[in-house]
């Protein structure tokens, strides 16, 4: 049996992790109810809290946090290889905090100020619009990374390293149209949260609108608010979900490359052939991409070099070099075999 962990407790419940960790570390602002039944349920599963990790609220560490939502992206993991490495060399601890989906990551941020002695916060994934006044309640430098820029975001509030989202997810639409495709379907998150999904939806919506060609919402497909979005299974899912509903399509284009291998499967599935029948395209630029078959086009993100500006601008932010700074990368459209032309399937 595989051992529990505070993910499982909070599942059971039917609670985010960062109250489960509020029952377990006895704060005030937990609903009594609420902790007794987390409590309970921790007391029939047998889980043993992470002590070495409690402690560190107990300790004078010079200590970071990242909050990553999206973990099963393969995408953060050179990122936060980065970030651990040179928080290192800076004789500072790491913490890795995971967001659940549907949890709130500043108010996951503010639960962990308050049991640890945090110097700064990297957030990575997530939303990109936040209310004001929580951000003003993190009391240590903290920067957004990997999360995508708007052109109304008050600068004067926090700091951010990015790509241009919806401008590269137009950069990669356009791509598919002047190949030929009209007939686009999009696989992207739940368009209840203000993420990095939403944007890449808006620039496929972008594209299409400036070739004059009417926005489908039959080959629109979410992934729920509450699923994790990024990960082969929905992907499959969703593709499953595409040839089910009888809407016509040329091309599948994903708004994370892992989507994109599940969404090959589900085709290869159906007897579809890539990019012969169909075309698929995805976004990130993993290494996946580039071993699978038939090589998977993307865009690739520069996630090394995001990684070492991020680690580089929070440090400066608690030396009190810098206060708040925007960075945007460009991102590079990799055309590999997964494209063509529109070939004869088409529904």
């Amino acid at each position: 049996m595989s051992e529990i962990t505070i993910k499982d407790i909070a599942r059971e419940c039917g609670v985010g992790i960062s109250t489960v960790s509020r029952a377990i570390n006895n704060h005030a602002d937990i609903n009594p109810e609420t902790k007794q039944m987390v409590m309970q349920k921790i007391k029939e599963t047998g889980y043993i809290p992470n002590n070495s990790a409690r402690n560190l609220k107990r300790t004078d560490a010079r200590c970071i946090a990242v909050l990553i939502k999206g973990i099963t992206n393969p995408f953060f993991s050179p990122v936060i290889q980065i970030v651990e490495a040179q928080a290192q060399k800076k004789r500072y601890a790491m913490v890795l905090q995971h967001v659940e989906a549907y949890e709130d990551e500043i108010a996951v941020a503010l639960e962990l100020i308050k049991e640890k002695r945090l110097r700064g916060i990297i957030f990575l994934g997530g939303a990109y619009q936040h209310d004001p006044e929580q951000l003003e309640k993190l009391k240590v430098p903290f920067v957004f990374s990997t999360i995508g820029i708007t052109q109304d975001e008050e600068k004067k509030t926090y700091s951010n390293v990015a790509v241009d989202d919806r401008g590269e997810s137009r950069k990669m639409t356009d791509y598919l149209l002047d190949l030929g495709h009209k007939k686009i379907a999009i696989i992207t998150e739940s368009m209840e949260a203000q993420s990095i999904g939403k944007l890449r939806l808006e620039g496929y919506k972008d594209a299409l609108t400036a070739r004059g060609i009417e926005i489908d919402e039959r080959l629109i497909f979410e992934i729920s608010e509450k699923q994790e979005p990024y990960s082969m299974e929905n992907g499959y899912k969703m593709a499953k979900k595409l040839l089910a509903s009888g809407a016509e399509f040329t091309a599948v284009f994903t708004i994370a490359d892992f989507l994109a291998v599940g969404v090959c499967r589900a085709l290869h599935e159906a007897g579809l052939r890539i990019p012969e029948d169909v075309s698929v395209a995805g976004y990130d630029g993993i290494p996946i991409g580039e071993f699978y078959t038939p090589q998977l086009t993307t865009i690739r993100q520069p996630a090394e070099l995001m990684a070492e500006k991020t680690i580089k601008l929070l440090f400066d932010m608690i030396e009190g070099k810098t206060k708040y700074e925007h960075m945007v990368f460009p991102a590079e459209l990799v055309v590999r075999e997964s494209t063509a032309k529109p070939g004869r399937y088409c529904c």
